[in-house]
């Protein structure tokens, strides 16, 4: 099995990129594994406190859990990945069955700040963007996928994504192999990683 962790700020293009990959390859043959999966459940706290949660810092993931995914997938077991709503802030009672596959992908703003999971990874990928373009999605997507308005988007983003990007997220830059400037944009590059997979893989 060949793992990539593909890490970069929030609104980068990480899921663009993921996506492009896996449709260079035959349907089914990519697993993906996303560390917003794998936040804690809040269920224990009222909403309003929930929706304070710092979703940008590496305490907020279970990353004892994903990990031992990760090393069950690789030793050829399935594995039920948690489903997370980021609308209610708790683990669904579903789970997603995620079976081995060649290739896996880890994906996630904070996959790289973990370096027993960054020691499985056999390729880091770093996302770049340029923050207005990022704030631009992350207001998009907040507000159709997440429930928020404007201003609360714009609170979150001063208060914890943008101090919690430069202290955590920006400096697992120097741990990739490979960055990938302009995002999901970038065709060349995502076909320079893509062409290396193949590569390896063969």
């Amino acid at each position: 099995m060949l793992i990539i962790g593909i890490a970069g700020g929030t609104g980068s293009g990480k899921t663009t990129v993921v996506r492009k990959i896996q449709e260079q390859f035959p349907r089914g043959e990519v697993a993906v594994l996303t560390h917003d999966s794998y936040y804690f459940d809040s269920g224990n706290l009222s909403l309003e406190e929930r929706r304070k949660k710092n979703f940008d810092h590496p305490d907020s993931i279970e990353f004892e859990l994903m990990i031992d995914h990760v090393n069950k997938l690789k030793c050829g077991e399935s594995i039920e990945e948690p489903i997370y709503s980021f609308i209610t802030c708790t683990r669904a009672k579903e789970v997603k069955h995620v079976e081995p596959k060649e290739v896996l992908i880890i994906e996630g703003i904070l996959c790289l700040t973990n370096k027993a999971l960054r020691d499985l990874m056999d390729i880091k990928v770093f996302v770049d963007c340029d923050s207005d373009l990022r704030l631009s999605r992350v207001i998009h997507r907040d507000i159709q996928e997440r429930g928020r308005n404007v201003e609360q988007v714009l609170k979150r983003y001063e208060e914890t994504v943008r101090p919690s990007h430069i202290q955590f997220i920006e400096p697992t830059k120097r741990f990739a192999d490979i960055i990938i400037p302009q995002g999901g944009q970038n065709q060349i590059a995502i076909n320079i990683l893509t062409n290396h997979i193949n590569q390896t893989l063969k």
